[in-house]
C-alpha cells in the first residue's frame, strides 16, 4: 500500500510540474534555512560539553556591591587557587589560567608567533582535552615545559616529532615540549596554541602576584565526585573575608559558577543571573527556525487545498470504491512526505552550498557530519516532520470530500469571510513583517551607536605591543618616527584606547564619602596622551614631564569622575589609589572607553608611576601628510632596527572600534537575511495561489473583458484580497515587533527611540511586494484574449 502512495505521489508530481516546483523548492529553502540555524543552535549548545568531567568543574566568581549595585565577574586573585586546594577538602583540583597572550617562538632561523595561556599544571586534569603524546598529569609540572596543539607543533616542527624538542619563546629561554593536544574544538571557550606552566610565570615574573586587591586571574575549580555542592558554595562564599579585611569591608563574596552556564547564561543584573546572555539569541533563532519552516509548509498547505476542486473528483470516485478516510489520509501524507524528501535533498544541496559563506559571517566551523549515523537519523526525522506538519492539514481536507456532492459536480469551493487559507496567509506575512521592523531597528541601533561621539580622534591612530625589545627602545622608536615624519605623535599607555584592562574602588580623596563605592576605569600613559589620541581638555593640561617632572604621579580624570569626585576646583587635588598618592593635572571630557551602548565610566588616567599598572602599548598618530601605506612601511623598518625578532603588526584603533558592534551587527544582518527568506518563501506561495487563482477564474475574466473591464480593473479584482491579507497581517505584526524590541533595547542604556515611521515602512514594503508577486499572474489573465478561454464554453 505504501508503494501504491509513493506512485500515485509521483503521478500526481508529473502532472502538475508547476505546483510541484513550487511545493518543492519553497520547502527546500525553508528546510535548508532552519537546517543552518539549527546548525548554529547545535554549536552554542555543545560549548564546552565535550570535557568527561563537565558535571564536576566549575568558575570562581565574585559577586560584589559596587556603584550603589551588586555586580559580578569572573577575574580573581592569583592567591586564591592555592587556598582553595588547602582550605576545601571538596576540591579535587584547581587551576588559574591567565588570559590569551602572544608569545614568539624561535627553533633556529625560524621564528612564528603563538597565541597561549600560562596555566596551572592541574589544568589539563580539568579539563579533558585530548591528548595525543605526553602525559596530563606531568606535562606542564617542569617551569620550562610547553605543551603545544596539533596545528601548532606542525608549523614549527614540519613532519618532524616534536616531543621533546627544545624551543625558545620570547626570545629569553629554552623550553622543552612535553605535550602535544589534538586541535581545539570550535565549541570551546579556550583557543590556545600553546600552554606554559604558572611555574614559570612564578619564578620569572615581578607580575605573578598582586595579592587580595589584584582580581584578573580567572580561577578554575574540579569538585570530588558526589560532592554536597550546597554545602561547598556556603563555604566559599565568604572565604575571601577570612584573607583580606578589605573585602570583610565591602561584603565580598565568592560563587561558583558551573561549566554547562559559561556560554549561555553569563550575565548578571544585579549580583542575580538575569535571563540575558548568549540564551535569548539561542531562543530567538530557534523561534525564528521554526516560523521559516512553518511559513515553508503553509505555502504547501495553501497550494493543496487551492487545488482541491482538480482532487475533489478522485477522491469522491475512491470512497465509492470502497476507500477509507484514514486510507486516503494516509496517502495525501504520503505524497507530502515523499515531496519533503525531494525538498530536503535539495535543502542539502542549498546548506552545503551556503555553509563556506555561514561560517565565515558566523565565524564558526559548522559542517555536516556526513559520516555520523546520528546525522542521517536526525535528517530523516526532521524530513518526515515536515511532511507530516506540511501534509496534515491537506490531508484531512481533502479526505473530508462527500463523494454524493463531488461526483454530482455539486461540490463547490468556500468563499467564507475567515478560511484556514486565508489565516495561513496571515500568519505568513505577519511573521515576515515582524522580521523587517527588527532588521531596521537593529541597524538604528548600531547607526545609533556608531555616530555617537567618542571623545577623541581615531583617525590615523594606530597602536603596537611593546613586546620584545620595544619597551626598552621606546623612546628611541619614538624620536625616529616623529623626525622621520612618520607621526606627529606618539605615547605609550597601560591598554588600548577601546579595551579596559584594569578598574578597581577604594580611592580616597578630599571629601569622599566613607560609604562610597564608586569604581573606577584605570589607565596609565606617557606625555602627548591628548595630542596622540585627540583627547578634549575641559580643565588643566596634558602630562609633560619635560617641564613637570613630577607628572609620574599626575592624574587625569574624566567628567564623569569629577561627578563622583564633586571636586568644584579639581587641579592639584590628591587622589590616593593602590599607595601612591596622585595629584589632579587635567579634566578631560568623557570619552568611550568600554562599550559604545553604555554610559562612560569614571577614568583614572595616571603618570608613569602605579605599583600596578604598566606600560604595555605604544600609540602612534599617523601623519596626514604621507599615505597610511607609505607610514607603515616606514614605521615597519624601524621597528625592524629596534625589535628584530617580532614581526611589526600594528592595529587601527578605528578597526578595533568598530569591533565593538560585530555582535549587534551579526544579529542584525541574520534577521535581514532571515526575513528576506521568509519573504521569499511568502511570495512564492502567493504567487503559486495566484497562479491557480487565475486559472480557476479564468473564464469570469473573459466575460468581465468582453463587457468592459479594462486591464486595472481585473489586476484589481485579482489582487486585492491578497493586498487585505497583508495589511491584516501589518496590525497583527506591528504590536509585537514594537514589543520584542523595546525588550531587546532595554537592555541598552544608550539606545534609540523606536520612531513611527519604521512601521510605517514594514506595512508600505510588505504591500508593495506583495504587488509585485501578484501582479505578474493578474496582468498576464489580464491581458489574456478572452475568445480562447470562452471557446470551450
Amino acid at each position: 500500500m505504501i508503494r501504491n502512495f509513493f506512485k500515485v505521489a509521483y503521478r500526481s508530481l508529473l502532472r502538475n510540474k508547476g505546483f510541484s516546483f513550487i511545493n518543492i523548492t519553497g520547502l527546500a529553502i525553508g528546510m535548508a534555512a532552519a537546517i543552518l540555524i539549527l546548525l548554529w543552535i547545535q554549536h552554542e549548545l555543545s560549548y564546552d560539553q565535550f570535557h568527561t568531567q563537565k558535571d564536576r568543574i566549575y568558575e570562581v566568581w565574585n559577586r560584589v556591591p559596587l556603584d550603589g549595585k551588586v555586580q559580578c565577574w569572573n577575574s580573581t586573585s592569583t592567591l586564591l587557587g592555592p587556598i582553595l586546594e588547602k582550605d576545601l577538602p571538596e576540591v579535587e583540583r584547581v587551576a588559574r589560567a591567565n588570559y590569551d597572550n602572544d608569545y614568539l617562538f624561535t627553533i633556529g632561523d625560524k621564528k612564528m608567533m603563538k597565541t597561549g595561556n600560562v596555566v596551572d599544571s592541574g589544568f589539563l586534569q580539568i579539563f579533558s582535552f585530548p591528548m595525543l603524546e605526553g602525559n596530563p598529569v606531568t606535562a606542564l609540572t617542569d617551569p620550562h615545559s610547553v605543551v603545544l596543539t596539533a596545528t601548532a607543533a606542525k608549523s614549527l616542527f614540519g613532519n618532524e616529532p616534536a616531543m621533546g624538542k627544545v624551543v625558545k619563546i620570547g626570545n629569553k629561554d629554552n623550553f622543552t615540549v612535553t605535550g602535544i593536544l589534538k586541535d581545539l574544538p570550535s565549541n570551546s571557550r579556550f583557543d590556545f596554541e600553546c600552554l606554559l606552566p604558572w611555574e614559570y610565570l612564578k619564578a620569572n615574573s615581578d607580575r605573578q602576584d598582586f595579592g587580595w586587591g589584584d582580581n584578573s586571574t580567572p580561577t578554575y575549580v574540579l569538585l570530588k565526585p558526589h560532592t554536597n555542592f550546597a554545602a561547598v558554595a556556603n563555604k566559599i562564599k565568604d572565604l575571601k573575608q577570612h584573607y583580606h579585611d578589605e573585602s570583610k569591608t565591602l561584603h565580598w563574596e565568592l560563587f561558583m559558577y558551573p561549566l554547562d552556564r559559561w556560554r549561555l547564561y553569563s550575565s548578571f543584573t544585579n549580583g542575580q543571573e538575569d535571563s540575558g546572555g548568549r540564551s535569548t539569541f539561542v531562543k530567538l533563532f530557534s523561534i525564528i527556525a521554526g516560523f521559516i519552516l512553518l511559513i515553508a509548509c503553509i505555502n504547501f498547505m495553501n497550494l493543496s487545498t487551492a487545488r482541491s476542486e482538480k482532487r475533489a473528483r478522485e477522491v469522491g470516485i475512491r470512497k465509492v470504491v470502497g476507500a477509507q478516510k484514514m486510507s486516503l489520509i494516509g496517502q495525501f501524507i504520503g505524497e507530502s512526505v515523499f515531496l519533503a524528501f525531494l525538498a530536503g535533498i535539495v535543502a542539502l544541496f542549498i546548506v552545503q552550498l551556503s555553509l563556506p559563506a555561514y561560517n565565515q559571517f558566523t565565524a564558526k566551523k559548522l559542517f555536516i557530519d556526513a559520516g555520523n549515523a546520528y546525522t542521517w537519523i536526525a535528517f530523516f526525522g526532521f524530513t518526515l516532520f515536515t511532511g507530516l506538519l506540511a501534509g496534515s492539514y491537506p490531508a484531512f481536507f481533502l479526505s473530508s470530500f462527500q463523494p454524493v456532492k463531488v461526483l454530482k459536480g455539486t461540490f463547490k469551493r468556500t468563499h467564507a469571510l475567515v478560511t484556514p487559507r486565508k489565516v495561513l496567509v496571515v500568519l505568513q506575512f505577519s511573521f515576515a513583517i515582524v522580521l523587517i521592523i527588527c532588521t531596521i531597528v537593529v541597524k538604528q541601533q548600531i547607526d545609533y551607536a556608531r555616530e555617537r561621539e567618542t571623545g577623541y580622534n581615531r583617525d590615523r591612530l594606530v597602536y603596537h605591543t611593546l613586546n620584545g625589545d620595544l619597551a626598552k627602545n621606546y623612546a628611541s622608536i619614538k624620536e625616529e618616527l616623529l623626525s622621520a615624519g612618520i607621526a606627529t605623535s606618539v605615547t605609550k599607555t597601560s591598554s588600548p584606547l577601546t579595551e579596559r584592562w584594569s578598574n578597581g574602588w577604594g580611592q580616597n580623596w578630599e571629601g569622599k564619602d566613607p560609604n562610597d563605592r564608586t569604581a573606577f576605569d584605570r589607565f596609565m600613559a606617557d606625555e602627548g596622551l591628548g595630542a596622540t589620541a585627540g583627547l578634549q581638555f575641559i580643565q588643566g593640561r596634558d602630562f609633560d614631564l619635560k617641564r613637570f617632572p613630577t607628572d609620574s604621579t599626575g592624574l587625569i580624570i574624566n567628567e564623569s569622575s569629577l561627578k563622583a569626585m564633586k571636586f568644584k576646583d579639581p587641579i592639584g587635588k590628591i587622589v590616593a589609589d593602590l599607595g601612591t598618592d596622585y595629584h589632579i593635572v587635567g579634566v578631560i571630557r568623557d570619552f568611550i572607553f568600554t562599550s559604545p551602548y553604555e554610559p562612560t565610566r569614571p577614568i583614572l588616567i595616571c603618570g608613569g608611576k602605579s605599583n600596578f599598572l604598566s606600560f604595555n602599548i605604544m600609540q602612534i598618530k599617523l601623519n596626514a601628510q604621507h599615505s597610511t601605506t607609505a607610514n607603515l612601511e616606514k614605521a615597519a623598518g624601524i621597528f625592524k632596527k629596534y625589535n628584530p625578532d617580532f614581526v611589526f603588526e600594528p592595529k587601527f584603533v578605528d578597526a578595533e572600534y568598530a569591533r565593538k558592534f560585530e555582535s549587534e551587527q551579526q544579529q542584525g544582518t541574520l534577521a535581514g537575511l532571515f526575513a528576506g527568506l521568509t519573504v521569499f518563501i511568502s511570495c512564492l506561495g502567493l504567487f503559486g495561489l495566484t497562479t491557480y487563482m487565475a486559472e480557476t477564474r479564468v473564464k469570469e475574466i473573459g466575460v468581465r473583458k468582453i463587457m468592459g473591464a479594462s486591464v486595472a480593473n481585473i489586476t484589481a479584482l485579482l489582487s486585492k484580497d491578497f493586498v487585505k491579507l497583508v495589511i491584516i497581517s501589518f496590525f497583527i505584526a506591528a504590536p509585537l515587533a514594537w514589543w520584542g524590541m523595546h525588550q531587546w533595547l532595554e537592555s541598552y542604556a544608550y539606545r534609540v527611540s523606536i520612531a513611527w515611521w519604521v512601521f510605517a515602512a514594514a506595512g508600505i514594503l510588505s504591500v508593495f511586494i506583495t504587488l509585485l508577486t501578484v501582479s505578474y499572474q493578474s496582468i498576464r489573465a489580464a491581458i489574456a484574449n478572452p475568445v480562447k478561454s470562452l471557446r470551450t464554453e
